[in-house]
């Protein structure tokens, strides 16, 4: 890994021993960020816990280096505080050991299967939102983490809803979730990354006895596609494989599913026009049942989706390793440099977007299309090999959710607009406070 001196001809600001800037960015983020632009330009350095970073910032480079045509610039070294939470991993691989795995998984993701993942969230989402309340504020955000994490075991373990083995899955799930962002990188008794570990370990226990169930009689849960998934060549994985793709894959698809329906809870709790608007929409599909066809009427549902996703991004930075020297913006970049991205403050440029921090979903319209200035203007779901192989997924859960809601309840504030916390992982300071009236 390049040192100080190595990267002297990266321009950024001074850093404090040991900790560098990791407490000013944990602070604002994205305030920093576009400070550190506009001082030393869309390429700079800065120190997190001692690691120098380079930053590269902008629609370029994300287009650059995720559509990566040189295979410069390595996932797994970028993203290698994962690794001991989520080895193995299909973020945490590169080139062409990537392009196995993911063939695998894609079978997973097959049109008949997301078929059967739907019709199995449809029951258990009217399920649990029949047992929200109706006339008392709560914590939507509290509430949504742990209504994804049931459907999850449902539709992604084939679980009971209520289930004491299922409980148990979704602790060990958020306590991994804890340790993936901890400061503390060791399994130091009683810390996050020791809750994580022993976490993982009993998810993996837990997973590996149900391989053989499920491969000689597979559910329509997606564990059990995954256990029978095989690419056109008839490739399969092994059972530690299936551990590793598993156990990442249903933190992502938590955390992604979370973070958007709170933002878009938030967006149409104050802004009562968008509201009317969705529910409108989601009144004139009647009561046929939420199937491919009716979803993909969701137009405007769609449309908040991915202006919820521009303002609050589940990822807001991509980290990567570059394997060799290369040239960007005049600079010499060495081989083994730590490389950040920026989508999430990318997404909020004037350049690419009309008063980029208001809400305005209006913007995705064909008329206006401002998503499409550039080709990583809008970039949520990442880019190029990586790009999520579960973004039609998670637009699928979103719209199940909305029209589910939408069709009985009505969406109200129940406090203040949150204040949202950009790193590790978005969420709004204090929760979300909410009440869903019956219509």
């Amino acid at each position: 890994m390049p040192t100080k001196s190595a990267l002297a001809h990266i321009p950024g600001p001074s850093a404090l021993p040991v900790i560098g800037h990791t407490l000013t960015i944990a602070r604002d983020s994205y305030g920093t960020q576009q400070d550190y632009i506009h001082r030393y330009g869309t390429v700079y350095k800065t120190n997190m816990l001692g690691v120098w970073r380079v930053n590269l910032c902008g629609a370029d480079a994300l287009e650059r280096v995720l559509l990566d045509r040189e295979q410069l610039f390595s996932s797994e070294g970028g993203w290698d505080a994962l690794k001991r939470i989520y080895p193995g991993g299909l973020i945490t691989l590169d080139f062409d050991h990537h392009r196995a795995n993911r063939r695998i998984m894609q079978a997973a993701f097959r049109a008949s299967a997301i078929r059967d993942y739907r019709l199995r969230m449809t029951g258990a989402m009217s399920d649990l939102l029949d047992s929200w309340p109706d006339d008392t504020p709560f914590d939507f955000y509290k509430a949504i983490k742990t209504l994804t994490l049931r459907i999850g075991g449902a539709v992604f373990m084939g679980l009971p809803l209520d289930g004491p083995l299922a409980q148990k899955v979704n602790r060990a799930i958020q306590d991994e979730i804890r340790a993936s962002v901890a400061l503390i990188r060791y399994p130091v008794p009683f810390t996050p990354m020791w809750h994580g570990v022993r976490g993982r370990d009993f998810l993996r226990e837990t997973f590996r006895e149900l391989i053989a169930e499920r491969r000689a009689t597979p559910g329509d849960d997606f564990f059990s596609q995954m256990c029978v998934a095989r690419d056109d060549e008839g490739r399969g994985w092994t059972e530690d494989q299936i551990l590793d793709q598993f156990n990442l894959l249903i933190m992502a698809a938590h955390d992604t599913t979370a973070t958007a329906l709170t933002v878009m809870m938030e967006a149409l709790a104050s802004h009562p026009d968008w509201q009317d608007r969705l529910a409108q929409e989601v009144a004139a599909l009647g009561d046929a049942p939420l199937d491919e066809e009716a979803l993909g009427k969701m137009t405007q549902t769609n449309n908040v989706f991915r202006e919820a996703l521009r303002l609050v991004p589940p990822v807001p930075f991509i980290p990567r390793q570059a394997t060799r020297d290369f040239e960007w913006k005049g600079y010499t970049i060495p081989a083994g440099t730590s490389l950040a991205l920026n989508p999430g403050v990318t997404m909020l440029s004037p350049e690419l977007f009309t008063n980029p921090t208001t809400f305005d979903p209006d913007r995705f319209t064909p008329e206006r299309a401002e998503d499409q200035s550039h080709r990583f203007a809008w970039t949520p779901f990442g880019g190029g090999a990586h790009k999520c192989i579960g973004m039609h997924f998670s637009g699928l859960q979103v719209k199940l959710f909305v029209a589910t809601l939408l069709r009985k309840r009505r969406v109200q504030v129940a406090g203040p607009a949150p204040d949202w916390q950009r790193m590790p992982i978005p969420k709004p300071k204090g929760g979300l406070h909410l009440m869903l009236p019956r219509r």
